[in-house]
């Protein structure tokens, strides 16, 4: 005798199944190219970034159109020792920085001011754990691991994941770099691995400061700390 009551459930949990599948966005992807000689952190004209695709981000974290002169871009490169990430940035207002910024150590509340962020969890099956990468038009920086798998969102700040940084600032736009060594991860990742992340943008001041994301968060509030809508950052060998 066929369970007609079974099917009838298997029915419904495959339409729902289906229904939460259509609900979900896609996730956003970047490939990252492998470069076989580590670089200066400052070296950010080296032949080598011309490897590296741009990712162009111009929308808030709402998914709204962000103005121009707020637009920036960011590249990503990745060696056996190192992750590198440079962003580009245009600047038509002034910046909102620190007046006498400390790069020997961690800034904190480095958030508050003119930054570029990147997030990145290593493992993607648990983008709970991830960590958090931060450098300032002053070359100013902070990093932090994050774990929100408990549902309550628990910052290490005596997190040294040993990043260098740099910055400089130019006519209408700022340029900034930072290189992380993948022991900061506790891992190192192989070609066509995946790991998950978002890359950010604060700049200006309240009521008018802008928060743009790579992938946007779509949350009420301008909110970065939301695993769900991280995006893909895809290793890529050499070719």
């Amino acid at each position: 005798m066929v369970d007609r009551i079974g099917i009838t459930s298997l029915i419904i949990l495959t339409l729902t199944a289906l229904a939460c599948a259509q609900d979900m966005p896609q996730r956003r992807s970047i490939d990252i190219k492998h470069i076989d000689r580590d670089l200066a952190v400052s070296d950010v004209n080296h032949e080598a970034w011309k490897k590296a695709a741009a990712v162009n981000i111009d929308a808030y974290w709402n998914g709204t159109s962000a103005p121009r002169g707020r637009l920036f871009a960011a590249k990503l490169l990745w060696s056996d020792a190192y992750l590198y990430v440079r962003f580009e940035a245009e600047q038509r207002e002034p910046l909102v920085i620190a007046d006498k910024p400390n790069t020997a150590s961690k800034t904190m509340n480095l958030w508050d001011r003119d930054v570029c962020e990147i997030f990145l969890a290593p493992d993607r099956k648990e983008p709970r754990k991830y960590f958090e990468f931060e450098v300032a038009p002053t070359g100013e920086w902070i990093d932090v691991a994050l774990d929100a798998t408990s549902g309550k969102r628990v910052s290490d700040w005596e997190y040294a994941s040993g990043m260098e940084s740099f910055a400089a600032v130019g006519k209408g736009a700022v340029t900034m770099a930072i290189k992380v060594p993948w022991k900061a991860f506790g891992k190192a990742p192989r070609a066509r691995d995946v790991w998950l992340g978002n890359i950010f943008r604060c700049i200006g001041k309240d009521p008018g400061r802008g928060y743009l994301a790579w992938s946007a968060t779509m949350t009420e509030v301008p909110n970065f700390h939301v695993p769900e809508r991280f995006g893909e950052f895809v290793f890529v060998g050499q070719n």
